[in-house]
């Protein structure tokens, strides 16, 4: 089967909010086996609408709509496609009791709320748990259109609950799939490497996935059960790992400030940051990932030199001799933290993110990391301008993803407490 995303609003036509959506159902489709050769956008316009419907069914087997279910004017999703199938439209009852019930706890009638609970007659109904509107499945002459809410809220938890087990419907299959973290080589140097086994690989699947900053491949593999597409894919995993190595920082861990939080709890060790020129992003990054509090003491924004003296310890003569961005300045950062805080690793980070303050020895995106245990200690000088894009954004993401890189290492290098 063969799928195409279609997503609906001017708003993401226009640019004003990032489509999300069709990021998260391009992912979960993958996972579920189900092909995706195209993805659109089209504006809140009922001719426009018709005409990309019409052009997505023309070339898949099944569309997924995202937005257009609300109650305002510009809602056009559900009406063009029972009108592009030649239904009519019904009520929901479900829906309209929901809605009902909302009305009467705050005891006032909205009539458009009550829009949304009109459906495309014959359609599958997917109740919204979040929100009014419901989401739908409507099948015709061997075509499928799958319409859902656009506040990814309300999307999310819908195709992720209900309609993931529409579309398994009668499938007797298992999808699988491992996702392999990469960090420390480029995606087309992955590729290289793994090229054969991606080529030779049919059931299961391998593919790479491009990040910024790191390279995601993902193994999928389809069995009658969960035990056979495991040990279907444990083999070539085994042969992922042998060529990568340390490379690989983590197996199904979502994200490398996940597996630093996860590496720390499981070894009962704790993490203070000292940071300068990414402004607190590392202590955020650690801190978005739930239980981050037990791992985590604290961190410091230290900008400026006197702050990096007196809070941190660093010496007058270190930030003389060598100035605020050094190898010396960084590790003495990270001692300081680690000594102040009373954690078992402290890690710091000082550069110039730009896109001004460099110079000819220190050039914009030359940043100083350094990390401090009892276990280990590290402090690496790196060269994070890539000559391209957003110079202060990439230097600042790539200082993070670095910074945390070294985090993992000296988690594994610690004994547990």
């Amino acid at each position: 089967m063969n799928a195409e995303i279609l997503c609906i609003g001017t708003e993401i036509l226009l640019g004003d909010i990032v489509n999300t959506n069709g990021a998260f159902l391009a992912r979960q489709l993958a996972q579920l086996g189900i092909d995706i050769y195209h993805q659109s956008v089209v504006g809140d316009n009922a001719d426009r609408l018709r005409d990309a419907l019409r052009l997505a069914l023309s070339r898949a087997d099944m569309v997924i709509t995202t937005g257009g279910l609300g109650p305002t004017y510009d809602d056009i999703t559900k009406k063009t496609v029972a009108d592009y199938f030649g239904v009519g439209m019904v009520t929901d009852e479900a829906s309209m009791r929901r809605i009902k019930e909302f009305e009467a706890r705050i005891n006032r009638t909205v009539k458009s709320n009550e829009l949304q609970a009109a459906v495309p007659e014959g359609s599958t109904v997917f109740f919204n748990e979040v929100g009014f509107a419901p989401g739908l499945a409507l099948e015709k002459e061997g075509k499928t259109v799958i319409m859902l809410p656009g506040p990814p809220n309300e999307m999310r938890p819908m195709f992720l609950n209900k309609v993931v087990a529409y579309l398994r419907r009668g499938s007797t299959d298992t999808i699988l799939s491992r996702t392999v973290h990469i960090f420390g080589m480029g995606e087309s140097q992955v590729e290289e490497t793994l090229r054969d086994i991606m080529t030779s690989c049919v059931n299961p699947t391998v593919a790479p996935y491009a990040k910024f900053g790191e390279v995601q491949v993902r193994i999928s593999a389809k069995a009658p059960d969960e035990e056979a597409a495991m040990k279907m894919i444990e083999p070539v995993l085994e042969r992922i790992r042998e060529r990568l190595g340390d490379l690989i920082y983590g197996i199904d861990v979502g994200s490398m400030h996940n597996a630093v939080v996860m590496a720390l709890s499981e070894k009962g060790l704790t993490l203070a940051a000292a940071e300068s020129c990414t402004g607190g992003k590392l202590s955020a990054a650690i801190t978005d990932i739930p239980g981050a509090s037990k791992v985590f003491i604290g961190g410091v924004c230290a900008y400026s030199d006197a702050v990096k003296r007196s809070v941190l310890g660093v010496s007058a003569r270190t930030l003389k001799k060598y100035g605020a961005v050094s190898e010396q300045t960084a590790s003495e950062m990270a001692k300081g933290i680690r000594r102040i805080a009373g954690a078992d690793i402290g890690i710091s980070i000082t550069g110039i993110a730009g896109p001004d303050g460099g110079t000819a020895e220190k050039p914009v995106g030359t940043v100083c990391i350094s990390v401090d245990s009892g276990g280990y200690g590290e402090t690496k000088r790196f060269m994070l301008d890539r000559g391209y894009g957003e110079v202060r954004e990439t230097v600042r993401h790539m200082s993070v993803l670095n910074a945390l890189s070294m985090i993992l290492k000296a988690a594994k290098a610690n004994k547990p407490l």
